[in-house]
């Protein structure tokens, strides 16, 4: 396994499940660029992430990784694709906590500059979540 994949599951697993912002610090840049809003209102850089975990940590509080694929290695570019599950038990977007359960995806895609991730690129399965919590009408 390369190390930028490492990267990835070291935010998935330590940063997102465990909930150890401090790391976030030490796994991006400082010059760190997300391409990336994947919540309304996130701010840019290492804050965006930050505010991002925080508002999935506190809507999802048993947050969890079903599974991450690598899909992609090379040289200094990464990309995976990741299965999150977890319990909506607080506010996200607006929408207060419903009870039920989640499964979404997200797929990233880093690009690594001396052992630290320089820029993201991902898309996470918002409509998907918004649907499940049931913020969104299915049909």
């Amino acid at each position: 396994m390369s190390k930028g994949v490492g990267l990835i599951e070291r935010f998935y697993k330590d940063v997102i499940e465990s909930g150890n912002l401090d790391l976030i610090d030490e796994l991006a840049a400082d010059s760190y660029v997300d391409h990336e809003e994947a919540l309304p209102g996130q701010p840019p850089g290492k804050d965006g992430v930050k505010y991002f975990v925080n508002m999935m940590r506190s809507a999802f509080p048993d947050i969890k990784v079903k599974e991450i694929e690598p899909a992609l290695t090379d040289g200094n570019m990464e990309a995976c694709h990741v299965v999150l599950t977890g319990t909506h038990r607080g506010e996200l977007g607006g929408f207060p906590a419903s009870g039920k359960s989640v499964e979404f995806d997200c797929t990233d895609i880093i690009r690594v500059e001396d052992g630290k991730v320089a820029e993201h690129w991902g898309t996470t399965d918002n409509l998907s979540l918004m649907r499940q919590i049931g913020a969104v009408a299915v049909g």
